[in-house]
């Protein structure tokens, strides 16, 4: 994407521009979830259809879009049955959206969400679409349980066979062993260590203490409260099941709850475990949705504009081989992110660090203040910086809310864009009112990914 260093000064495509016309602004206009669920909870019967089905008919009821046809939807799950190949699709058929809605799948693990949203800005800014709708979803309750290899060898070579004969031999070869049900997995391919083991070398590597996890753990909490106590989630949020709010929340949750709790990874590692069930996000159910737009459809049909998707980047890194952690990607991701667009971490009124983890968060956050690190691997003269606790995460985030892989980036830029709307009005009539309001967001992935991003109020 190439990228404005200030979105407000990008004009608008003039009406019936053609392709020479310069990319236009792609505005986020708001968004739609339902409350989180912890795995096996309220959710438990419910498909990963019925999920982004009942997410996208909460967003065409909030902006008036029955019947209506968007440019495209893109969304994606992470842990998906074989019967949704065609999710997104089946999901739009399914909503109060036009049937003439184009709609496709797309995955890039725990960043689905927010590359949905990438994907789709940039669209709209080269004027091949005039509006999209990116989501995700996942049910960690309803995750597919596939048969062993032996089995459904047997069972393809006995679909094929057309002789009772063929069918005998197709099955012949089976084995008790084959009929035990391959259990679904998260674990990375390459090393065979889940998600919270592999955190746990970063957590060690970089020294976070259970102190300061815990402590993040708590302000996630109580800053997710906060914001649902005042309304904010009001029009972010359509209950479901009966559940209204992110199950996973704890309002009354302290240091020494948290403190008490045993330690969940890392236990075979020399250094003490500190990682535990507080302060590392839980399997959730839950679907996002946020719409995207051009300015002149939103203007045309009285929709807000609330932030501006400026700029993103993603990231990779090698964590079979290398000495970076699963989760570490953003941070190389977001200093390439920040030189394209003449920015320092300074710049940014709210930065959204997605807490896989809250030891990610904090190894994030202690990589980007060394000195050393900055210097040897981001070639950087110094430290790349550091971000203003008052400034993280400042509504709560995933140790909160919970962490349904693909719907997390669609949750993370739906709130980002109204905060960034927020105090872009609080500024009206200010000395500050000409400033930019800016967000940057970074969402660690599955298989050593990343995606970053950078908002600004409209």
């Amino acid at each position: 994407m190439a990228a404005p260093t200030n979105a407000t000064a990008q004009p608008a495509a003039p009406e019936g521009a053609t392709g020479t016309a310069l990319p236009r602004r792609a505005v986020v206009v708001g968004g739609n979830r339902l409350p989180f669920a912890r795995a096996g909870g309220p959710y438990a019967g419910a498909s990963n259809q019925d999920l982004l089905t009942a997410a996208l008919d909460g967003l065409v009821a909030r902006f008036g879009l029955q019947g209506e046809r968007i440019g495209e939807v893109a969304a994606g799950a992470v842990l998906k049955h074989s019967r949704d190949f065609n999710l997104t699709r089946e999901c739009v058929l399914g909503s109060a959206l036009s049937p003439q809605t184009p709609a496709y799948d797309l995955q890039q693990a725990c960043a689905t969400g927010l590359e949905a949203v990438v994907g789709l800005a940039n669209k709209i800014r080269l004027g091949q679409l005039e509006s999209g709708i990116a989501a995700g979803v996942d049910s960690a309750s309803d995750a597919p349980i596939a048969v062993s290899d032996g089995l459904r060898h047997a069972l393809l070579a006995l679909a094929r066979a057309k002789t009772p004969r063929q069918k005998l031999a197709a099955i012949a070869g089976l084995r008790p062993r084959d009929l035990a049900p391959a259990a679904p997995r998260i674990d990375e391919p390459r090393t065979g260590l889940s998600m919270g083991e592999h955190q746990a070398l970063t957590t060690a590597q970089w020294g976070i203490t259970r102190a300061a996890q815990d402590e993040l753990a708590l302000a996630s909490h109580t800053r997710l409260a906060a914001a649902y106590d005042a309304g904010f989630f009001d029009d972010l949020v359509t209950g479901f099941r009966g559940l209204t709010r992110d199950q996973n929340l704890r309002p009354d949750t302290s240091l020494a709850k948290l403190a008490a709790l045993p330690p969940a990874f890392g236990r075979d590692l020399a250094e003490p475990a500190t990682m535990t069930a507080g302060n590392s996000t839980p399997l959730t159910d839950g679907a996002a949705a946020v719409l995207l737009a051009s300015d002149d459809w939103a203007a045309a049909r009285g929709l807000p504009a609330l932030a501006v998707v400026v700029d993103a980047e993603s990231g990779a890194v090698d964590f079979v081989h290398g000495g970076d952690g699963l989760l570490m990607a953003p941070v190389f991701a977001v200093p390439r992110l920040l030189e394209r667009n003449g920015l320092t971490l300074a710049d940014f009124d709210i930065v959204e660090i997605h807490e896989a983890f809250a030891s990610t968060v904090l190894a994030t956050l202690a990589a980007w203040a060394d000195a050393d690190f900055g210097r040897e691997r981001l070639g950087l003269d110094g430290a790349f910086g550091s971000v203003d606790p008052d400034r993280l995460n400042v509504t709560g985030s995933s140790l909160a809310a919970g962490h349904p892989f693909a719907a997390t980036g669609g949750r993370i830029v739906a709130t980002a864009a109204k905060i960034l709307a927020e105090r872009k009005a609080a500024r009206a009539g200010t000395p500050d009112a000409d400033r930019p309001v800016r967000a940057l967001l970074s969402v660690c992935a599955a298989g050593g990914m990343g995606v970053t991003a950078i908002l600004e109020a409209a």
